[in-house]
């Protein structure tokens, strides 16, 4: 893969050699891209995946990496992130919006146009293209609830518009997920409504995202789905979980379903984190949680030599100390 090749193809798009994928993702964690690529127009992200299917090059695509782990080791081939295509067009009651908006900023251009629907997303930090592949939702709201049209790239380069029905939407599922199709364009279909009441809902809903959640520190948001009859935070909790920090990760102390960063942690960190939340909350519970968050690229190159080992030591000593806490937190509770 040559990377001045793609530049020399498309002279006129802004691409970033070797650029570090912490600059870009919430968690401010992750290594490398090999190349990425900031298109501002469908045509111009078409006529980049052709070109890059007939050099043989791995493409990721990104939106804004809200609810995102990029591995350390990063990511190989062309990444493209589509936040500079972010046009918003209001006409009557719907907005055609390019999917790498961010949802937060729809929702409030709605709001200012007084259109109701779309309050629960007032402070989801994602893009339209992530909230449409994952189906975002907060406050009982859901984007499926207001969504009419989505315009989808296939991998192979042909445009297509998916009606709502078409998009196999549930619970932070979409039929993106399985076809591997690029979502470009959203046409949201919603209802005229009182602008004071209109605020006054999202105004209630920054409250109650600003007070339970941990804002102040780097994190991809919520980290697990919901598992059904339980709620995640909670588990966690009663696990004896809360606050333990591995690296320089930690699952917050102010909500236990988000892991922040609180001193320079490491994606490995996050990830390991994740692991032994699900192992603990397995073992304890029985229940088999499920991550919300998209956990993506190479894992970075393992060290060999006197380095190598002694991280392994501290790695695990580490583990044998979580594993006796929480050995005492099962003893506790029974």
């Amino acid at each position: 893969m040559n990377v001045d090749k793609i530049k020399q193809h498309f002279p006129e798009t802004n691409i970033k050699v070797n650029e570090p994928l912490s600059h870009y993702t919430y968690t401010k964690t992750g290594g490398p891209a090999d190349a990425l690529i900031f298109p501002k127009t469908k045509e111009e992200v078409q006529a980049i995946i052709k070109w890059l299917n007939e050099e043989d090059w791995p493409v990721t695509i990104l939106g804004n990496a809200s609810n995102l782990i990029v591995k350390d080791g990063g990511i190989r081939g062309a990444t493209i992130i589509l936040t500079d295509m972010n046009q918003i067009v209001i006409k009557d009651k719907s907005i055609k919006v390019l999917t790498g908006a961010a949802l937060i900023e729809v929702s409030k251009r709605a709001y200012q146009s007084g259109l109701t629907g779309l309050e629960f997303a007032c402070g989801i930090p994602g893009s339209i293209g992530g909230a449409v592949y994952m189906n975002a939702g907060a406050y009982g709201g859901e984007v499926r609830e207001v969504i009419k049209q989505v315009t989808v790239l296939t991998r192979d380069g042909r445009i297509i518009e998916r009606n709502n029905d078409e998009m196999d939407f549930s619970y932070r599922h979409s039929k993106l997920q399985e076809s591997d199709e690029i979502a470009l364009e959203v046409v949201f279909e919603l209802e005229e409504g009182d602008k004071e009441v209109i605020k006054e809902k999202m105004d209630e809903l920054t409250y109650l995202r600003t007070s339970k959640q941990p804002l102040e520190y780097p994190s991809c948001g919520s980290v697990f789905k919901r598992p059904t009859g339980y709620f995640t935070g909670k588990l966690i909790q009663d696990a004896g979980l809360q606050g333990l920090t591995w690296g320089g990760a930690q699952i917050s102390t102010k909500h236990a379903g988000f892991i922040v960063n609180i001193d320079n942690a490491t994606a490995t960190d996050y990830i390991e984190l994740i692991e032994h939340i699900k192992k603990v909350i397995l073992e304890t519970d029985g229940v088999q949680l499920e991550t919300e968050v998209k956990i993506i690229g190479e894992d970075y190159p393992a060290l060999s030599g006197a380095e190598g080992s002694f991280l392994k030591r501290a790695s695990n000593t580490l583990k044998e100390k979580l594993k006796d806490k929480k050995q005492k937190t099962v003893i506790e509770k029974s």
